[in-house]
């Protein structure tokens, strides 16, 4: 079955207005120059000070880290004011964006930071001896070293530095003779103008496969400005600009994330509270008593922990429009459940890093629970079978899109883009789903592999190839299982080759080579693994003896 956005974009939605987000950023800037862009700790950042910091940051990098248009630069930050201000002076600067989750282990920097070839990194002071150990190993020459309270005033910022350094003990000691401080950086004058990109690919973001490591989706300015307007003329009547403030525990380097609040938000000009750590509950309700929401975007992981919380009722939800979800399955019980809580419909939407990420959004007023809506504007969707016929109205077959926001291909991979982009360009997504008469989509099952903990990503490939390098490893299968809190988990099935290894010993030794979410909930010893006449494991079977259970 074949579907297609009939939403007419307005004139004032039309993404070829701006030919690079820098156009953008010059315009939203312009726009609401006095209007809160993003607080954080307490410390809110206006406007006009994130376009002067935007603009120092993009300075220094062209004319003391002496860094070209098309150079690769990585950000390895949370959530905090550091991020924007980065994020939008390299743009600035001409530079090639690639997120980095925080969270990864060196093992999994060290792939990335060489596949993308990056030049410059800007981190975090608390993972910085994580860098040390890869850095000769990549060709990155500038280093940038932050450290959490670096934004916040005098005081609170040698309070909340200190704190964590010598009572916390959470900067861990390391040398890097070339990092330069965020300090020394801001420093700069502010870039006049600026400089124009030497590429259209604007951010690389690494996302997994079946086989293999993580390839890095080629989004174009292009792509994100599109998406960004088809995101906004699906939430133009929830979402009012320099009006609104909206939560953000979501991390920014997450696509979903990023398109919302360093892109959509911002050219609205509306006001972004980061939350530097979403997994500290109490925490982030304490911060939700304090202001008036009017938005929030989360995941289903998420929205059960706030609404099962006994301080949530604390929350003043009054000014609250709008509920937005992603990343991952929305239950119905947690939609309905949140809903009661704050007396805002969730509207679940669906998108892939591949499409910058947004394909389908339910719409306000015409949610169906159940389902992540029909497609944003100017996307066209088909369900194909296997055979690579097109499945007819009322069959289930997997998803493809096309649209501006699909991704350019897999960086210095042809091999991986033309297996997952047509020649006429649609994309692949590798998800089962049906659609009903009125477009609207429902994802049934995953094509791929793939496991989905609390919206990230895990592969099982990359899992196993962990754990098979362990020494008393024969081999190993990787699957995900079903959880209340999560989503899925990772659960690991090995054959030992040293009967005297231990669940504890291999969770341990997974937590030197994978980040937190990756890491096995389940462990299991079996004397064999289910495999197919030519010898390949069959997670298949597995996953079907855990239904049985």
């Amino acid at each position: 079955m074949n579907a297609f956005s009939n939403i007419e974009l307005q004139n004032d939605l039309d993404p070829k207005q701006f030919d690079t987000l820098n156009d953008m950023f010059d315009a939203a800037f312009a726009a609401s120059p006095d209007k809160p862009a993003f607080t954080c700790m307490g410390k809110t950042m206006t406007y006009r000070e994130l376009d002067h910091y935007s603009r120092q940051f993009a300075n220094y990098l062209r004319l003391h880290a002496e860094l070209k248009p098309g150079d690769r630069i990585a950000l390895q930050l949370p959530n905090i004011l550091q991020f924007p201000i980065a994020a939008i002076g390299a743009t600035r600067a001409g530079l090639v964006l690639v997120n980095t989750n925080p969270l990864y282990t060196a093992r999994e920097m060290k792939h990335q930071f060489k596949d993308s070839g990056v030049k410059a990194i800007v981190i975090l002071a608390n993972f910085g001896d994580k860098l040390q150990l890869i850095l000769k190993d990549t060709e990155i020459s500038t280093v940038i070293v932050t450290e959490l309270g670096d934004m916040l005033p005098p005081v609170k910022r040698m309070l909340v530095n200190s704190v964590l350094r010598y009572v916390k003990k959470m900067v861990p000691a390391f040398d890097i003779p070339q990092a330069v401080k965020w300090s020394t950086v801001l420093k700069a004058p502010a870039a006049l103008r600026n400089l124009e990109s030497g590429t259209d690919v604007a951010i690389i973001l690494y996302t997994g496969g079946t086989t293999g490591l993580a390839k890095g989706a080629m989004l174009t300015h292009s792509n994100l400005i599109s998406n960004m307007m088809q995101l906004r003329a699906v939430s133009r009547s929830l979402i009012k600009d320099q009006q609104d403030t909206v939560l953000a525990p979501l991390p920014l380097y997450h696509t979903y994330a990023f398109m919302f609040h360093c892109l959509a938000m911002v050219y609205a000009g509306n006001h972004n509270i980061l939350i530097p750590n979403p997994r500290d509950i109490e925490g982030l309700i304490k911060t939700m008593q304090k202001i008036q929401i009017n938005g929030f975007v989360g995941i289903n992981t998420l929205y059960l922990a706030l609404a099962r919380h006994p301080d949530i009722h604390k929350v003043d939800f009054s000014d609250m429009r709008f509920s937005g979800a992603g990343g991952m399955a929305l239950t119905v019980t947690v939609a309905k459940e949140w809903e009661k809580v704050t007396k805002s419909e969730v509207y679940e939407g669906y998108g892939l890093t591949e499409c910058s990420p947004v394909v389908t959004v339910n719409p306000a007023g015409k949610v169906k629970i159940g389902t992540v809506g029909p497609a944003v504007p100017m996307t066209e969707l088909k369900l194909v079978d296997d055979a690579g016929n097109d499945v007819p109205e009322g069959g289930t077959g997997e998803l493809w899109v096309r649209g501006p926001q699909v991704m350019k291909g897999y960086w210095q991979n042809e091999a991986a883009t033309r297996e997952a982009l047509t020649e006429d360009g649609w994309f692949k997504t590798g998800d089962y789903a049906e659609i009903d008469s009125e477009g609207y989509v429902k994802i049934v099952d995953r094509k791929k592999d793939m496991i989905i903990v609390s919206g990230f990503n895990v592969f099982p490939s990359e899992v196993e190839e962990v754990v098979n390098a362990h020494p008393k490893v024969m081999e190993s299968a990787v699957i995900g299982v079903a959880c209340e809190k999560t989503g899925e988990k990772v659960k690991l099935f090995v054959v030992n080759r040293d009967p005297s290894l231990t669940e504890s010993e291999l969770i341990v030794y997974c937590r030197e080579n994978l980040a937190a979410y990756k890491i096995p909930r389940e462990v299991v010893f079996t004397s064999d693994l289910p495999k197919s006449n030519v010898g390949k494991i069959l997670r298949r079977e597995l996953r079907e003896q855990e239904l049985k259970k």
